[in-house]
């Protein structure tokens, strides 16, 4: 449980729920499709899901996304290059963008 103390109360919470629903579909209580609408997830993110509960337990479902910059990230002085002075701005008029070189 010492990986757990970067997650926030309600990020603990919120696994905590998921794994009582995981648990009741795999007792045979309620199904997978079921768990899915209750969680609010698709089934098939559910199956995700209950992979990776039945190969790290608890663990597994936190959302891995959290607690690390996306790898998707631009750099602020890539973006002010782009957006910078010179660049091209556009405008919507009339339902159509145009694009105005400045």
């Amino acid at each position: 449980m010492e990986d757990m103390v970067s997650y926030t109360q309600a990020a603990v919470e919120r696994t905590m729920k998921v794994q009582e629903v995981i648990l009741r579909a795999m007792a045979k209580k309620i199904t997978w499709w079921q768990a899915a609408e209750i969680i609010g997830i698709s089934d098939r993110q559910m199956r995700r899901w209950r992979e990776r509960y039945e190969e790290f337990g608890f663990r597994g479902l936190f959302d891995r996304r959290r607690k690390k910059p996306s790898p998707k990230r631009v750099a602020v002085a890539v973006v002010e290059k782009v957006l910078g002075p010179g660049a091209p701005s556009f405008v919507v008029f009339e339902g159509r963008a145009r694009c105005s070189q400045q």
